[in-house]
């Protein structure tokens, strides 16, 4: 099962790496200048201006407002105590106390009022509408800023990303410019000097070798045909290992050596159940026992196995790598199984089948025998005493251990013995875990191939009795 974390994602574009001897240039950092910073200050400043003018308005007109008002009751109340005190006296201390104000002049003052007091509410209500206008644009002004940071950051890592491609593809450009331009040189002044001939032509068959390797990376990375990490090893010789994307897909690559070879090996599938980010695939059992995650067969009454296919995605190969840990759960009998033994379709083992192809064809076989310390015919082949033997199409293609190290089995997961690591192997069981390669396995074969593999779990019994679950597998071709 692949897992794409994202851990070491190489674009193809960007794997060469150039001669190793290439003077490293810093790249300088992609910078975004800041104009929106003295802009914004310069806004601030402007807005507060404009609501200290607005408030000084309002208090200028709120003051001419109560003036007018107050000189308006003041009026109301000369009528009104000339009145009275005429009332009183025959009507001369009217004209003594206050001066008599013709009634259509307050009835005109009274009608300014009220034009007045409309105004202001008419001026108030279009300075409410403006300061509302003026927020909301600093509001859209403040989100397309937020906005256009955003964009700014993502384009920061693109052109990062591209800048590197592209100091790359400089490293080569740049060494193989420099490298002519020494060799143009030195043909010009070969008449006075006593360089060689060869050593001229050397060098520009290098740079002619990094050009058309240069060329012939890029041509294979946007290829539509089925890409290897051999072929991107082929073409970028110092590509690490890590995750590529090439043939709109992505594949990881081990880059280093494994099984005796080096070339650039692929990954067909991975599992690793100590990570607890990691499910079981669909077409197995979870157990969880003791700290122990591992997948193993569906529950049946019988025996079974359960299969999951490895597309090889078109890739050719002529070598296969991989490892698998496991853990017994009762009584696994290796190769013991009766008639199902030699039967490749079948169940042929209590463990892990893996084959390729239909027919099919066996590549390796993983066994877990029933006793570590006791002599039996049910333990591994390589266990001492032990007179089983796997069927002819297995062959010595196979590992095998047992979990249990008492002299009876349980109905429970052996978890403290884990299965094909080469570990704590008992005295009976020595032969067992000096398997040459252990606890990888490699097959090599002379004719190429694209078919897809399988990985089955298999037991010739109930999952009631036996069972050999895994908790890690990975799988390479090249």
């Amino acid at each position: 099962m692949e897992v794409d974390d994202n851990k070491n994602l190489y674009e193809v574009e960007q794997e060469y790496d150039g001669k190793d001897d290439f003077p490293q240039r810093p790249i300088g950092s992609l910078q975004i200048h800041d104009t929106i910073s003295s802009t914004g200050k310069k806004t601030l400043f402007v807005l507060l201006g404009v609501q200290v003018f607005i408030i000084l308005i309002l208090i200028i007109l709120l003051g001419i407002n109560g003036v007018t008002l107050t000189h308006l009751n003041t009026v109301d109340m000369c009528d009104s105590t000339g009145a009275s005190t005429g009332a009183s006296t025959g009507g001369l201390t009217n004209q003594q106390s206050c001066t008599a104000v013709p009634s259509t002049w307050a009835n005109e003052s009274a009608v300014n009022s009220s034009m007045l007091q409309g105004q202001i509410s008419e001026l108030k209500d279009y300075i409410r509408n403006q300061l509302s206008a003026i927020v909301n644009t600093t509001k859209d002004t403040a989100w397309k800023v937020d906005s256009l940071g955003g964009a700014a950051d993502d384009q920061m890592a693109y052109i990062q990303n591209l800048t590197e491609n592209l100091f790359q593809v400089l490293q080569v450009t740049g060494n193989s410019a420099q490298q002519l331009g020494n060799i143009i040189s030195t043909l010009s002044s070969m008449s006075d000097t006593a360089i060689s001939t060869a050593a001229l032509i050397n060098d520009i068959q290098q740079i002619v070798n990094e050009l058309l390797g240069l060329q012939n990376a890029s041509s294979i990375f946007n290829s539509i045909q089925p890409v290897s990490c051999k072929d991107i090893k082929a073409v970028l010789p110092n590509s690490p290992s890590g995750y590529y994307h090439v043939n709109s897909r992505t594949i990881y690559c081990n880059m280093d050596t494994l099984c005796n070879a080096t070339g650039g090996w692929t990954r067909l599938a991975y599992l690793d159940m100590t990570d607890a980010t990691q499910t079981c695939p669909s077409e197995f059992r979870y157990y969880s026992i003791g700290g122990v995650r591992a997948c193993g067969r569906t529950v049946l009454n019988t025996g079974s196995c359960n299969s999951l296919l490895l597309p090889s995605n078109g890739i050719t190969y002529n070598n296969i790598c991989g490892r698998v840990t496991g853990y017994q759960y009762g009584s696994c009998d290796a190769f013991s199984g009766g008639p199902h033994r030699n039967d490749i379709n079948s169940r042929y083992v209590d463990g892990v089948s893996i084959t390729r192809g239909s027919p099919r064809q066996h590549i390796w076989t993983f066994a877990a025998g029933v006793y570590q310390t006791r002599v039996h015919n049910s333990n591994c082949p390589c266990t001492s005493g032990t007179l089983t033997s796997p069927a002819s199409f297995v062959g010595d293609n196979y590992f095998c251990e047992s979990g249990n190290p008492n002299q009876q089995w349980a109905h429970t997961l052996y978890t403290a013995d884990p299965l094909w690591d080469g570990q704590t192997c008992s005295s009976l069981e020595a032969p067992c875990c000096d398997a040459p390669g252990l606890p990888w396995f490699s097959r090599n074969f002379t004719t190429s191939s694209t078919q897809d593999l399988e990985f089955r779990i298999c037991g010739d019994s109930s999952t009631i009795d036996e069972d050999s679950p895994v908790s890690m597998y990975e799988i390479y071709v090249m």
